[in-house]
């Protein structure tokens, strides 16, 4: 008998204890934001579309070493380069089969002149399988489109590397 009135008393108390901090909450602003209207902050080092950068002069920046390619443990890149007349490479085919893309950033870490990137942009779904196939012309304008923050984001991940 006793026990039973003395669990009913610690039931009471928790649903009491429950009962306030619901009160507070209410008073509190509110955590959720109305998505696509407004965009939650994103941090400098998130992993998102991939682009290919470019010098400002214009030019591209990806020396077509290779390492992405060799790094990518879903074998998702694929590169094709010439030599140019100064004896330096340029990539003529720089291919991301973003189906096979498993967003680990191994590409990112492992360029050594920051050429392949991955952006802020995490609203890229499409109607068909096709287009989720990134060409270098596909991966240039994603490059071009963001730049402003990619390098933005870019300087401030320098700390970390």
């Amino acid at each position: 008998m006793k026990l039973n009135r003395f669990l009913k008393t610690i039931f009471l108390a928790e649903f009491i204890s429950g009962f306030i901090i619901a009160i507070k909450e209410i008073f509190r602003p509110k955590k959720t934001i109305n998505y696509p209207y407004e965009k939650g902050k994103i941090s400098p080092r998130f992993r998102g579309e991939h682009a290919l950068r470019r010098y400002p002069n214009g030019e591209e920046r990806c020396i077509a070493c290779k390492l992405c390619e060799a790094v990518c443990p879903a074998q998702a890149i694929t590169i094709e380069s010439t030599e140019r007349e100064d004896g330096s490479r340029k990539t003529t085919r720089y291919d991301i089969d973003m189906l096979k893309c498993i967003y680990c950033g191994l590409c990112q870490e492992s360029c050594p002149v920051d050429a392949i990137v991955q952006g802020p942009n995490f609203e890229f779904a499409t109607e068909t399988r096709e287009e989720l196939y990134y060409n270098k012309e596909k991966l240039l304008d994603n490059g071009d489109r963001w730049e402003s923050v990619l390098s933005k984001n870019i300087k401030l991940d320098k700390i970390y590397r």
